[in-house]
């Protein structure tokens, strides 16, 4: 799931302040603390092979986050692929991996005990 700032509905307008809110953006049932996270990701990047091992070869946490600028390609364990692109806030449900098509810029909030594994497993691959 990803919107555009535009799409996201306007819950107030006045002069000086303009407030915009999308209700049901993803669950964090039965998910503890949640860290945030700032990414750069250089274009080109995939992480599908450094996500080998896990469950079906996915990350299996959750995120919600703001792609600041760039474009990401998300790929779902149902084979479906979304495009995020710059000014986007998105939800990425367990069970995906991600490309980056341009450099990129992303803030992430993530379940820290369920993406801290997926974290761990990625700094394990790339330390060979």
């Amino acid at each position: 799931m990803r919107i555009a700032k535009n799409d996201i509905p306007v819950k107030i307008d006045v002069p000086g302040a303009k407030a915009r809110q999308q209700v049901d953006f993803g669950d964090s049932t039965g998910y503890g603390k949640l860290g945030a996270e700032y990414f750069s990701i250089g274009k080109g990047t995939d992480i599908a092979p450094l996500l080998q091992g896990l469950e079906g070869d996915l990350c299996q946490s959750p995120h919600w986050g703001y792609l600041i600028e760039g474009e990401l390609a998300i790929t779902f364990a149902d084979g479906a692929v979304d495009t995020v692109r710059g000014g986007d806030l998105f939800y990425w449900p367990p069970g995906h991996t991600v490309r980056a098509d341009q450099d990129s810029e992303i803030i992430l909030f993530s379940p820290q005990h369920e993406h801290g594994l997926v974290i761990d497993h990625l700094k394990s691959k790339l330390e060979g």
